[in-house]
């Protein structure tokens, strides 16, 4: 079961959600919060997989309720303010839902969320945990597209989600990524070679890659582009 919070400060707004979640049978709803303060209390209390969260709340935000957790659940925004997007996945929400929500937008989400709760299993199937400020998501292999190192954190590049920056090495992001499919280019990136869609060469010096999942290839120098070449050769043979 997915256990989930609505914390929303309209009673209208909870009553459309109960709605929503209603046809999927394996959710769970836990608890309905109007603030703040009760927000924290039940989720410590229930200790809810997922919450529904608005942006503002009686006596907050959803931000401040973030801030205030040690660890806090997934969380779908759900909001009538289009400006908070990316704010909110700097936090790393799941998604970011505009009411008035249509049900297979809150489908959509639900079906991330169970994709990034499932237990952990082995192999290319295991949960990576990427560390945030105030939170931790726990992130399918299968949608990180790209790694790039960034002095003393990794750019971590996910399909259809902004980049998230990890205090993290690439060479700590190399021993948990499952390889294959993760392969090691060189000293600053590593890539997620079922995710590659097309390699274009622009020089002799530079290719582009693009990557399933995201809009703007990423650019490879010559070392790298060549040792991409023969892994991908090695694969098809």
């Amino acid at each position: 079961m997915l256990r989930v919070l609505i914390a929303d400060d309209e009673p209208l707004a909870r009553r459309a959600l109960r709605r929503l979640l209603a046809p999927h049978a394996d959710v769970d709803l836990v608890g309905e919060a109007d603030s703040l303060a009760q927000a924290i209390v039940l989720i410590r209390q229930c200790r809810p997989d997922l919450v529904l969260l608005d942006i503002e709340l009686n006596d907050g935000d959803g931000f401040d309720l973030l801030a205030a957790l040690e660890t806090p659940p997934l969380v779908v925004f759900v909001t009538a303010y289009a400006e908070h997007a990316v704010e909110a996945f700097a936090v790393a929400a799941v998604d970011y839902l505009l009411k008035p929500v249509a049900q297979e937008r809150i489908d959509t989400a639900l079906a991330r969320v169970r994709r990034l709760s499932a237990p952990a299993a082995k192999g290319a199937d295991a949960r990576i945990e990427l560390r945030l400020p105030g939170r931790v998501l726990r992130c399918a292999p299968a949608d990180i597209l790209a790694v790039r190192a960034e002095g003393d954190f990794s750019r971590v590049l996910l399909a259809e989600r902004p980049a998230l920056m990890i205090l993290r090495g690439l060479g700590q992001f190399e021993a948990s990524l499952p390889s294959p499919p993760f392969l090691r280019l060189g000293r600053s990136i590593i890539v997620n070679c079922e995710r590659i869609v097309g390699v274009e060469a622009r020089s002799r010096d530079e290719v582009e890659v693009a990557l399933q999942g995201m809009a703007a290839p990423i650019r490879l120098g010559r070392a790298a582009a060549a040792r991409l070449k023969s892994a991908l050769s090695a694969r098809r043979g």
